[in-house]
């Protein structure tokens, strides 16, 4: 039978195609002004590139002033609920050891739990902490939100293949600050540089657990923050690395100036673009039997790469040729 007219989704992905596929960016804010600003630039840059091309983050553990976390939850709240539609916004709550997780969860999941893309957990050691997570989500009515971890120390790194195996994890973050700090100094601070954190072998080793662990079980590896965000050469240079490397699939932006660096480093290029197309578009001619191009055989397994070029080309706003724009716009076969 004849699979020309299948969706290269479909096709090239069969069981996986509901794998997780997420922005590129995940931008964080805490502080009332600077949340509003985001949300407000998030929605600008999803009219300018046709799609909400990353992420908005609400910060509790960092952006709550200690004493007034309560306070603070429920202008998080507010601010999810007051979103443009269509836009993605997470929420960044207490570790689950913390007095204030419990509040957290059930103001701002239990009153905009069908608003939010994503809870993000810090401090995540183990499963344990994913079951506690869990739980709380789902007694605020909130069975789902999709969780997202933070791997912040050894321990974690170690448990890394566990946590990302539970059905309720989308997405994996390496917290690059804690996990240095969690080395008692044995780690310099260069450890958490924009160039530092990719030559340390203890750092480069989390970063590749973290990676593998999330691969493994068709989850997102998210790359952590570049502290220096007035150095958008160094911003640039870290995220490339992380995407070309080190095998992560989406970014931290602490800074609005590190939106667009993400956007770039983590896009295909106009060539990678062009060659996808023209691939994919040959092997449907072919009904997806291996073909030759350029010189050099194609089949089902180097598909799946291009047809992933394209999705992430998408996800970032890049302009499609006409062919691709045709298979993003048609709906998945059932």
């Amino acid at each position: 039978m004849s699979t020309s007219s299948a969706h290269p989704r479909d096709v090239l992905l069969g069981a996986q195609a509901g794998a997780v596929v997420l922005p590129v960016c995940d931008h964080y804010s805490g502080v009332e002004s600077r949340m509003r600003k985001s949300l407000a630039l998030q929605a600008e840059m999803a009219q300018e590139f046709g799609a909400c091309v990353f992420d908005v983050t609400l910060d509790c553990e960092d952006g709550a002033p200690v004493g007034g976390e309560a306070e603070h939850a429920a202008l998080v709240t507010e601010l999810a609920l007051a979103a443009a539609p269509g836009m993605r916004v997470g929420v960044r709550v207490h570790p689950v050891d913390h007095p204030a997780f419990a509040g957290d969860v059930i103001t701002i999941a239990g009153r905009a739990g069908h608003r939010l893309s994503h809870l993000m957990v810090p401090k995540v050691e183990s499963t344990d902490d994913v079951r506690e997570a869990v739980e709380a989500l789902n007694a605020a009515g909130a069975e789902a939100v999709p969780l997202h971890v933070l791997i912040e120390s050894p321990l974690a790194v170690h448990h890394a293949f566990e946590i990302a195996a539970h059905p309720r994890v989308q997405s994996l973050s390496f917290g690059l600050m804690d996990f240095v700090s969690a080395h008692g100094g044995a780690i310099p601070a260069e450890g958490m540089g924009a160039a530092g954190q990719f030559t340390h072998p203890l750092v480069v080793r989390a970063k590749l657990a973290i990676a593998s662990a999330a691969h493994a079980h068709g989850k997102v590896p998210s790359h952590c923050v570049v502290t220096e965000f007035n150095d958008i050469d160094a911003m640039r240079a870290a995220a490339k690395k992380a995407a070309g490397e080190f095998g992560y699939t989406r970014m931290w932006s602490i800074h609005p100036n590190q939106i667009q660096p993400i956007l770039e480093a983590f896009a295909p290029d106009e060539r990678q673009i062009q060659m996808a197309t023209k691939i994919i578009a040959t092997a449907a001619a072919a009904d997806w039997a291996p073909v030759s191009f350029d010189g050099t055989l194609h089949d089902r397994a180097s598909y799946r790469h291009f047809w992933q070029v394209l999705s992430r080309a998408h996800a970032t706003g890049r302009a499609l040729p006409s062919e691709a724009q045709a298979w993003f716009a048609a709906p998945a076969s059932s």
